[in-house]
């Protein structure tokens, strides 16, 4: 048996996201005392720094440029079953949302989606994910000999310590595709930092007043190294492109500091960032919603308290 886990590639690079999938399934593989096997698609350099973060061996679809999920199903099924792999792994993200169950369908394999733990060391194959948008946590058991399992991004750590894995060429009967691609677009500028990435974000609500006010925002989250986001009306009202939207109807982000300005905190943007680690929130009224969920509040004009805080992160910066 082995742990084969789906490292899904941007514009040729692992995102954070990935390189967590393969450190979690590296883990679960260890635990078992069997293989950890990374499926990619598409051109790789090396092993694309898969083994640092826990592979033992790559398996590479170099031709597969595909992005319809029920093509890369067949390709994951196909690899599974060549590697006698029992546990599979992908990340919650787009592709592994679409591809996942599928697997699991064709599998006849147990499914656990968001797993935010390994599963448990000793007894039932159990694992934690969060429910009710982040409010509870559930222990769910899986008894299907195949598991499926997709892991909530900036749930566990990417290792860095791993040797270089070999990479074998791969390949699998995908079937004939249902989608066409006419465009693909991309709103993200070059050298921007991707939200679901990003370990800090700066985010402003309809507290900022208008779009030219952006800049303060913009000038701390360069000053932080963060990615910056925007609630729901700030995107719907054209403020803010739609790719910046946090919340339950836009990306959900889990990073390890989120900044939020200007934001009242309605439920359905805390159930997009209350994943954060931390949570410091800036606002005028003291009756803002977010504070209640705020590890730091700051009861503040954002244009009084944001230039401190650039002029305290120009300090840090030139200090180091």
């Amino acid at each position: 048996m082995s742990v084969l886990i789906y490292a899904d590639s941007h514009h040729g690079k692992f995102p954070k996201s990935s390189l967590e999938a393969v450190s979690y399934g590296a883990a679960i593989a260890a635990s078992r005392g069997t293989t950890s096997v990374v499926l990619t698609i598409g051109t790789l350099q090396g092993d694309g720094g898969l083994g640092k973060a826990g592979a033992q061996k790559v398996l590479n679809a170099s031709s597969v440029h595909t992005t319809d999920s029920q093509q890369l199903s067949r390709l994951v099924v196909a690899a599974a079953q060549a590697q006698n792999a029992d546990v599979i792994i992908f990340s919650h993200d787009i592709a592994g949302k679409m591809i996942a169950p599928r697997v699991a369908a064709r599998l006849d394999a147990g499914l656990i989606p968001g797993a935010t733990s390994l599963p448990a060391s000793e007894g039932a194959f159990k694992i934690k994910k969060n429910v009710f948008s982040g409010k509870a946590i559930a222990e769910l058991e899986v008894t299907t000999s195949k598991k499926v399992i997709t892991l909530l991004p900036n749930s566990f750590s990417v290792k860095t310590d791993g040797q270089d894995a070999p990479v074998e060429a791969f390949q699998a009967d995908l079937g004939n595709t249902t989608l066409k691609v006419k465009e693909v677009k991309s709103e993200e500028k070059e050298g921007e930092i991707p939200l679901p990435e990003a370990d800090l974000v700066v985010s402003a609500g309809r507290g900022l007043k208008g779009p030219e006010n952006w800049g303060i925002v913009e000038t701390l989250a360069h000053e932080l190294g963060a990615a910056t986001a925007c609630s729901r009306p700030v995107s719907d009202i054209g403020w803010r492109p739609h790719h910046e939207h946090v919340g339950q109807t836009g990306i959900t982000i889990r990073p390890n500091l989120y900044i939020a300005i200007g934001i009242s905190g309605a439920i359905q943007h805390l159930a997009g960032v209350n994943g954060s680690k931390t949570i410091v929130v800036i606002n005028k009224d003291p009756e803002a919603p977010f504070f209640k969920a705020a590890d730091y509040g700051i009861v503040g004009d954002a244009f009084e308290v944001l230039p401190k805080l650039i002029e305290a992160a120009k300090a840090y910066n030139a200090s180091k």
